[in-house]
């Protein structure tokens, strides 16, 4: 790793990120949260929520391995807030039905929700609607930043992109073509890529921008667009995608064409994990899925109860909810050959306290 690829640089969080940890030592010795009287009265009684609340995880296909992490981080804070959680997911990877999930969420009558919007377009009139009606709501890992959503938690996708574009310039010696895949409209992946490829056009420009074809995080697609490119460019020397199923695909076919294709991508799985343990992948960037989760839920709990807070802020005293912490950091790792066996499921569900996906992924009840 060459000094441009310097972890100090690239794996660091937010100040918002530290502040957020700081902050959660007041959790030992919970009490009910209580309207600020001045002094910090909230932070000195402890904070801690009703049983009777629920505050919901809702994401584009539940079936994501991605999501797992985030929701035993999510749900791990509701249980220490003495408060009930739930995960929720659409069947498919579209945006119109994780929107119906979202309403079904809505539906259960939460505190709070934190949703992955899959596209801000379709996901800022409901989030509205529901902050309006009395519901906090923040997004994570990809963002609604035009609706009234009151936090935002992710990894530094345009570090990631930055980061992804000097791993793979340096491992092609700065010379071939590459190309990426991509999800148009899901706000960090199109961040991640578009930032791959302004870097490799800035720091390597003996390195040709190929193709960027849309795959919706489908394998098969993957497949044939590296097939595809690697026929009308033979020149093909990397691919990069912002997520792991497409990687997948992008990686047999790179493994299938033997001419030496570096693939990296954003986001684990298993299969992904496999690769990069058997050199078939190059690498893998890790946002730290459970701080994410974790994140998420603090976020959304003081969104939710705007009364353990006394801010230097007129909204409070105008009836307006004074919470929005518009981005915060949850870090991100980088996976290696070295390091690959922390990050598979089975192994983390151990490591997490579970017997199964199952019982992570079941309600949070206090």
């Amino acid at each position: 790793m060459g000094k441009n690829l310097s972890r100090r640089d690239f794996l660091k969080g937010t100040a918002a990120g530290a502040a957020s940890l700081a902050a959660m030592g007041m959790l030992a010795g919970c009490s009910q949260p209580a309207a600020s009287d001045g002094g910090g009265a909230g932070a000195t009684r402890g904070l801690a929520g009703d049983a009777s609340e629920l505050y919901i995880l809702v994401v584009p296909n539940s079936g994501i391995d991605y999501w797992h992490p985030v929701y035993a981080g999510f749900k791990a804070l509701g249980l220490q807030l003495g408060v009930q959680t739930s995960y929720m997911g659409s069947v498919e990877y579209e945006a119109n039905a994780e929107v119906e999930t979202f309403n079904q969420a809505l539906a259960k009558n939460p505190k709070g929700i934190c949703v992955h919007p899959l596209t801000a377009e379709a996901f800022q009139a409901p989030i509205n609607g529901a902050v309006d009606s009395g519901v906090a709501i923040t997004t994570f890992a990809a963002d609604a930043p035009d609706s009234k959503r009151q936090g935002y938690v992710t990894s530094d996708n345009t570090n990631e992109g930055t980061y992804a574009a000097k791993t793979v310039g340096e491992a092609i010696g700065g010379k071939g073509g590459v190309m990426t895949c991509c999800n148009p409209g899901q706000t960090n992946h199109d961040i991640r890529v578009d930032s791959f490829r302004e870097v490799i056009k800035e720091l390597y420009p003996d390195v040709e921008l190929l193709d960027n074809t849309p795959t919706a995080q489908d394998p098969d697609a993957a497949y044939q667009a590296v097939m595809t490119c690697a026929q009308k460019n033979p020149q093909l020397a990397a691919v990069f995608t912002p997520e792991a199923s497409s990687a997948q695909g992008a990686a047999q076919a790179a493994k299938e064409l033997g001419t030496g294709i570096k693939v990296m991508c954003v986001d684990t799985n298993d299969a992904v994990l496999d690769m990069v343990k058997s050199g078939d992948m190059l690498s893998a960037i890790a946002p730290d899925q459970f701080a994410q989760g974790w994140h998420s839920m603090w976020l959304l709990f003081n969104a939710a109860h705007p009364e353990i807070l006394t801010p230097m802020s007129f909204k409070k005293y105008e009836g307006q909810n004074p919470t929005y912490i518009p981005y915060l950091d949850n870090g991100l790792d980088v996976v290696t050959a070295d390091n690959a066996d922390y990050y598979y499921m089975a192994n983390y569900i151990k490591t997490a306290g579970y017997s199964s996906i199952e019982d992570m992924l079941a309600d949070g009840k206090p």
